[in-house]
Formats: C-alpha cells, structure tokens, sequence
C-alpha cells in the first residue's frame, strides 16, 4: 500500500492511499473511520482523486461521522 497524500483538513485526518488497483481515501475522526475504494481507471491519476475530496463531500462524510457516533453512543447506552 502505498500513501500518495496526507490531505490537511482542520478536523479530520485524510488520508489518500495507492494499493490493488485502486485508491482508498482514508477518513479519521476519534476512533471512527471512513473508507472509500475508488477504481484507479475511473479518475485521471492521484490528481483525479484528490480532486474528489471536495467541499461537499468532506461535508457528508463529517454528517456521517455524527451519525456514526450517535449510532454508538445509543447502543452502548442499551447494553450498559
């Protein structure tokens, strides 16, 4: 696997990665994650995938991560 870039964001940590034909953009929060998988023949090169990490999707995946925590919070709450 190889890291082709540490994308600088203010509360996430992006991380895009190079392995089996494919790129995976890595998201952190906490001790949550979020991983994409995206064919390397369906963007034009690391520049076509980092050019998918825009706005709006760092948005949604920041509204996931709320989701994400919400759904944990609520089950360790039932089984505590």
């Amino acid at each position: 696997m190889r890291t082709v870039a540490d994308i600088p964001h203010p509360s996430l940590k992006i991380t895009l990665l190079a392995w089996n034909s494919k790129y995976l953009i890595k998201f952190e929060k906490g001790d949550f994650e979020q991983t994409y998988k995206v064919r390397e023949m369906d963007v034009e090169g690391d520049e076509g995938a980092k050019a998918l990490i825009d706005d709006d999707f760092i948005e949604a995946v920041e509204n996931r991560f709320l989701a994400m925590r919400d759904a944990f919070v609520s089950t360790m709450r039932r089984h505590n």
